[in-house]
C-alpha cells in the first residue's frame, strides 16, 4: 500500500445549496475507504482505475500549469507510480454520493502535493479555504465542477462546518448515543447516480424565477436550520425542520429522486416513521434518512436495506 486510508464521506446536509451558499454539513464515514496501492497481479477493476489516474495525472499537470500559484506536484514520481500499475484501491461505492473520487483526491494529493497543508498544523481558515480551493480544481476532473469538499473531508476526516462559500471551519457534532432511538441512516436506491448531469438539471432550473425564490425561501431556510439544529442538539427542531425539507426535496428536486422512491418519501412524511432527503446530488446512490426510532423506520421499510450511519 501507498499512503494512509482515506475514508468516505456524508454530506448531512447541504446538497445543491451550498452552491448557492446555503450552510452545510459534512462528516467523514469511515465504514468505506480507499487507498493507493500497487498489485503483481492486478485485477481488471484495478487495470481499469489505473487507467483513470493516467488521465487524472494529465490533468493534474494542466492544472500545474494554468493555476501555477494554486498548487504543484511531484508529477515525475506520481507517472512513474502509474506506469508501474499503481491504481486506488477503494470500497467505497462509485455514484452513491458518499465521496469516491474525494477519498482518491485526497489520497493523490497526500502522497504527491509539494508544500503540502498537513493535517498536523494549525488550520486557519485561509488554511481551509486554500485546500477546498486546491480540491475542487482537482475533482473538476471527475465531475465538471466541484466544491471541494468531498476531498476535504476525506483528506481531514473530521466533520465539517459550511458556513458559506468563504467561511468553513471544523465542527464539534453532539456525540453519538450507544442506545439512542434517534438514527441518520442510508437507503440503498440499488442504482448508480451521475453528479454532472444532476447539477446541469439544477443549474438549469434556477434559470427560473419561480425556482430561485423557492431554492431561497424554502430550501436554503430549512436547510440551514437543520444545520443548526442537529449542531445544537435540539432534536424536536430539527425533526420538524427535516420534515420540512424533505416535502420541498419532494415537490421540487423529483428528477433527482428515483421514480421508484417517491411514492416511500411521501409515505415517510406522511406517517412520521422516517423523513427521507437526497445524499450527495441524488439520481441514483444512497437515499440519506432520518427517524426519531429507528426501530419503527425498520419496520416501515422493512423491504429495503437500512444502514444506520449516526445514533442520537
Amino acid at each position: 500500500m501507498k499512503g494512509p486510508l482515506f475514508y468516505s464521506k456524508i454530506l448531512l446536509f447541504g446538497e445543491y445549496g451550498i452552491i448557492k451558499d446555503s450552510k452545510g454539513l459534512s462528516i467523514p464515514y469511515n465504514f468505506y475507504n480507499g487507498a493507493l496501492k500497487v498489485d503483481e497481479n492486478p485485477s481488471e477493476e484495478a487495470i481499469e482505475s489505473n487507467k483513470s489516474l493516467q488521465a487524472f495525472a494529465k490533468h493534474l499537470g494542466e492544472l500545474e500549469i494554468s493555476n501555477p500559484s494554486l498548487v504543484h506536484f511531484n508529477l515525475d514520481e506520481l507517472n512513474k507510480d502509474i506506469s508501474n500499475g499503481m491504481y486506488f484501491d477503494s470500497t467505497i461505492p462509485q455514484g452513491y454520493g458518499v465521496g469516491s473520487s474525494g477519498a482518491l483526491v485526497a489520497a493523490i494529493y497526500d502522497e504527491y502535493a509539494t508544500g503540502k497543508i498537513t493535517v498536523l498544523e494549525n488550520l486557519t481558515r485561509e488554511k481551509l479555504l486554500k485546500l477546498k480551493k486546491i480540491f475542487g480544481e482537482m475533482e473538476s476532473f471527475f465531475h465538471g465542477k466541484s466544491s471541494g469538499l468531498d476531498p476535504l473531508n476525506s483528506y481531514l476526516s473530521i466533520p465539517i462546518l459550511i458556513n458559506s462559500k468563504d467561511n468553513i471551519e471544523p465542527a464539534g457534532i453532539p456525540s453519538q448515543t450507544e442506545n439512542g432511538k434517534g438514527a441518520v441512516f442510508l437507503l440503498d436506491s440499488g442504482s448508480m447516480g451521475e453528479t454532472a448531469p444532476m447539477v446541469q438539471i439544477f443549474m438549469e432550473n434556477m434559470k427560473q424565477e419561480p425556482f430561485r425564490i423557492m431554492v431561497k425561501d424554502q430550501f436554503i431556510k430549512h436547510t440551514d436550520a437543520c444545520v443548526d439544529d442537529f449542531l445544537q442538539g435540539d432534536i424536536k427542531s430539527l425533526f420538524g425542520n427535516i420534515k420540512k425539507l424533505s416535502h420541498v426535496v419532494l415537490d421540487n428536486f423529483k428528477p433527482m429522486i428515483p421514480t421508484q422512491f417517491h411514492k416511500l418519501w411521501k409515505q415517510g412524511i406522511d406517517s412520521n416513521d422516517y423523513y427521507l432527503k437526497l445524499c450527495g446530488s441524488g439520481g441514483g446512490g444512497y437515499i440519506l434518512g432520518f427517524t426519531e426510532d429507528i426501530e419503527k423506520a425498520k419496520k416501515s421499510l422493512k423491504d429495503y436495506n437500512l444502514e444506520v450511519v449516526y445514533n442520537f
